[in-house]
Order: structure tokens, then C-alpha cells, then sequence
């Protein structure tokens, strides 16, 4: 019976645990999204933002989605910015995740030639690379990332060492309500790609794991130094 007790006492400590780390932590990300919107208002607009691609499944239900495409549009509207780059392969369906996002956004009203891209990247740290070498190469200079706070957060120390200068503007939920809304229809099939073969079944999960720790963007970085 002790024992049992023991157990008890124990789970119930491992979820308070648990539970204070993840209040912990969203208070934190909260902060940090809020202190880094402040600051990137000070310096808008920007000539572009960067947006990570999700993978295109059932865009009614997967909130992450429609909030990076709603963040963007509201930036574009709000005049945050002069134009949106998306970036992102097709990945984990057979749909080039940055063409899907960008017809979103076009649907909602952003003009098309204000709508960039990037259909390399296939991991988080990519993203923001590949996007940033674009938007250089279309002589953009003030650079952003609109993502997530959680996202944004992650790839701080990424950005300081190979993005140089761009800013974070991580999405503000209450400006969007992205739960609350609906994207409009789109015709996916102009993003479709085949054959087609997910990540997964390329890519073993420590192999993913480091491309998302930026295994490819250091790579690439060194040779592009190399060639300065």
C-alpha cells in the first residue's frame, strides 16, 4: 500500500512538473513574441518577411497553417511590410508547401507580384536560409521572420549566426483570430509535384533532426564564404 501511495505521490508531481514547464515556458515565448513585435514596429516597414512552410493538408483544422498565412497577409495589410517570401519543399505531402501558401495569400488579396517563393527548403533552419539568400538576390535589405512564437524562439541563435540582421516578428494570435476564421478555396493542384517521396521515407529521424538544427545551412553557409 505504501508502495502504491509512493507512486501516486510521485505521478502526481511528475504532471505539477510537467503542467509549471509548460506555463513556464509559454510565458516566456509570449514574452519574447511580444518584446520582439515592439521592437520590429520601431524599424517597419520592411522590405520583405519570411514565412515557413507547413505542410498542406486540411488547412481547416491546422491552426499552425492559417495563422502563418493569416500573420502574413495582416502584415501585408498593415503595412509591416512590402512583400511576403514563403519558403518551403513539398516535404510531407506531395504539395510544394511555399505554392500553396502563397495562393492562400493571393486569394485573400495580396497582390501576386508582391508574393515570393522559396521551394528548397525542407527543414525549419532552411526556411529562413534559403529565404534570406532570395530575398538578398531580389535586392531586398530589411528582412524579417513571421512565424510562431515557438518557432521564432528556436531559431534566434540561427538567425544571429547566418541571417544576419533579420528581425523577428513572431505571430501576435489575438491580432488574427485564426481559430475563428475560414481560408478562402484554392485550387492546390499548380503546387502538386509527382513522383513525390515524404521526408520520412528519405531521411532517417536523426538525419531530420539535424537538417532542423542546420546540418545543410552550415554547409552551405561555409561554401558560400568560400566562394567570396
Amino acid at each position: 500500500m505504501k508502495t502504491f501511495k509512493k507512486i501516486v505521490k510521485y505521478v502526481v508531481y511528475f504532471h505539477l512538473f510537467v503542467i509549471a514547464c509548460a506555463v513556464l515556458g509559454h510565458c516566456t515565448f509570449q514574452h519574447y513574441a511580444n518584446t520582439s513585435y515592439e521592437a520590429a514596429k520601431k524599424v517597419a516597414p520592411f522590405d520583405a518577411v519570411i514565412v515557413p512552410g507547413v505542410p498542406y493538408e486540411d488547412t481547416s483544422t491546422n491552426i499552425i497553417y492559417k495563422a502563418r498565412v493569416l500573420w502574413a497577409k495582416h502584415l501585408y495589410d498593415s503595412g509591416f511590410t512590402k512583400n511576403i517570401i514563403f519558403s518551403g519543399s513539398a516535404v510531407y505531402t506531395p504539395y510544394i508547401e511555399s505554392r500553396t501558401m502563397k495562393l492562400y495569400a493571393v486569394a485573400l488579396g495580396v497582390p501576386e507580384s508582391n508574393v515570393f517563393t522559396e521551394e528548397k527548403a525542407e527543414h525549419s533552419s532552411e526556411n529562413v536560409y534559403y529565404s534570406w539568400k532570395l530575398a538578398r538576390q531580389l535586392g531586398f535589405k530589411k528582412i524579417a521572420l513571421a512565424t510562431d512564437p515557438y518557432q521564432s524562439g528556436m531559431l534566434k541563435g540561427l538567425i544571429k549566426d547566418y541571417t544576419p540582421g533579420v528581425m523577428s516578428l513572431p505571430i501576435q494570435f489575438e491580432k488574427i483570430q485564426a481559430r475563428e476564421k475560414i481560408l478562402p478555396r484554392i485550387d492546390p493542384s499548380s503546387a502538386k509535384v509527382s513522383p513525390f517521396v515524404a521526408l520520412p521515407k528519405r531521411e532517417g529521424f536523426w538525419e531530420r533532426f539535424r537538417g532542423t538544427m542546420g546540418k545543410r545551412v552550415k554547409a552551405e553557409a561555409k561554401l558560400d564564404e568560400n566562394k567570396k
